[in-house]
C-alpha cells in the first residue's frame, strides 16, 4: 500500500478529528479511574468468591491497560486542550500504570520518529531481527532471540520485566529526567503502602496478579502493533513515512467493546498517521474513512497467527517464521530463501 498522491487528502480528513475536548477527556479519565478502583475493590473484597473476584479482576486488568493508553495519549498532548493539563494528567496516572510519564513520553516520541526504519529498530518496543542477521548470527544469539520471541516467554516474562522491573529505570532515564523517575517510584511505594494498609498482603497479591494480567494483555497488543502479516520496514532513503505509519502499523478488529476497553490503541495505523487524534475520536475517524482510504483490519485469528512471524526478510519485504532446520546453529539458506516453518 502506497499513498503518495493521497496522503495530503488523508491528513486533511484526519485533521477534523484532531480536536481536543476537556469534557470528553475528563469523562474518559474519570470513568477509567472509577472502573479501575471499583473493580480492584471487588476483586480484593471478594477474593474468596471466585465468580466475583475473577470477572472483577479481568475488568481491572483491562482498566489498567486503558489507563496506560490514556497516559500514552497524554504524552502526545492529544487528550486535554492544553499541554499543562495533559502533563498533569500523565503524572497523575503514572503510579497506577507503573510507567514514569516524562521518560516514557520521550521514548515513545522516538518510537514514532523511527517507526518502520530498519536502521533505528532500537526505538521500537519489540526487537526484530532481519533474516540476514539471523543467518549470520551464532548459536547464543539465535538461542537468545528464539527465547525472546517465544510468546510464552515474550508475553508473561516480558510483561513482568517491563512493567515491574525495567520501568523502575527505563532506557534514557538519565537523559530525559532521572529525578522524575525516582519520584515516580516513590509514588508507587506510597500507593502500594496505602493498598497494604487497607487490604494486607492478600490484597497486594490480588492486585499484582491482575496487574500482571493487564501487563500481559498490554505486551500482546504492543507486539501486534507492528508485527503482523503485511507490515512495512525499509531503510532510508527509500523509507516512506506515510507507508510506515499506515501499512507498518495495525488495525485490530476485535469489536467495538474491545476498542473502548483499551482506549482504541487497537487503531494504531491512524494513530501513527496523526498522533494528535484523541482516543475518544479515534474509532470514529477510522470507521468513517472514505472508501478510497480504507485500511486493512486484522481479526483475532490472524492476530494470534502473527505470533509465528519472527524475522524481517528484506528480499521478500515481509515478516517470516524462523527457517526450518536452523534451531540455533548456523543452518539454512543464507540468501534468505530457506524453507520456512513454524519455528
Amino acid at each position: 500500500m502506497h499513498l503518495p498522491g493521497r496522503s495530503m487528502d488523508l491528513r486533511s480528513y484526519t485533521r477534523q478529528y484532531a480536536k481536543q475536548d476537556n469534557r470528553l477527556a475528563a469523562l474518559s479519565l474519570g470513568a477509567t479511574f472509577a472502573v479501575y478502583f471499583a473493580s480492584l475493590y471487588l476483586a480484593i473484597a471478594y477474593m474468596h468468591v471466585w465468580y466475583i473476584m475473577l470477572p472483577a479482576g479481568i475488568v481491572h486488568a483491562f482498566s489498567a491497560v486503558r489507563m496506560y493508553v490514556l497516559q500514552h495519549d497524554f504524552g502526545h498532548h492529544s487528550m486535554f486542550e492544553t499541554r499543562a493539563q495533559n502533563q498533569w494528567a500523565g503524572h497523575a496516572v503514572s503510579p497506577f500504570t507503573f510507567a514514569p510519564f516524562e521518560v516514557m513520553k520521550q521514548n515513545h516520541n522516538l518510537h514514532h520518529a523511527g517507526v518502520g526504519n530498519l536502521d533505528h529498530r532500537e526505538t521500537g518496543e519489540i526487537n526484530t531481527m532481519t533474516l540476514r542477521e539471523w543467518n549470520a548470527a551464532g548459536f547464543w544469539t539465535r538461542l537468545q532471540y528464539r527465547l525472546y520471541r517465544n510468546p510464552f516467554v515474550l508475553i508473561p516474562i516480558g510483561a513482568f520485566f517491563t512493567y515491574f522491573i525495567r520501568y523502575r529505570w527505563p532506557k534514557n532515564a538519565a537523559r530525559f529526567g532521572a529525578r522524575g523517575v525516582l519520584l515516580h517510584n516513590l509514588a508507587i511505594l506510597v500507593w502500594l503502602g496505602v493498598l497494604y494498609a487497607l487490604s494486607g498482603w492478600a490484597g497486594l497479591g490480588v492486585y499484582f496478579a491482575f496487574s500482571m494480567l493487564g501487563g500481559m494483555l498490554g505486551v500482546f497488543l504492543v507486539y501486534l502493533q507492528h508485527n503482523f502479516e503485511g507490515t512495512y520496514w525499509d531503510r532510508r532513503p527509500d523509507l516512506d513515512p506515510v507507508q510506515a505509519a499506515l501499512q507498518g502499523s495495525s488495525c485490530l478488529d476485535f469489536g467495538a467493546w474491545f476498542d473502548h476497553a483499551v482506549a482504541c490503541i487497537t487503531l494504531h495505523d491512524i494513530h501513527h498517521f496523526n498522533a494528535r487524534i484523541p482516543s475518544y475520536r479515534l474509532r470514529a475517524c477510522h470507521y468513517n474513512l472514505p472508501e478510497e482510504h480504507q485500511l486493512r483490519r486484522i481479526k483475532f485469528a490472524e492476530a494470534v497467527a502473527a505470533l509465528n512471524l519472527k524475522l524481517w526478510d528484506e528480499d521478500q519485504q515481509r515478516l517470516v517464521p524462523f527457517p526450518r532446520g536452523s534451531a540455533t546453529g548456523r543452518g539454512g539458506d543464507r540468501t534468505g530463501g530457506a524453507a520456512l516453518g513454524t519455528g
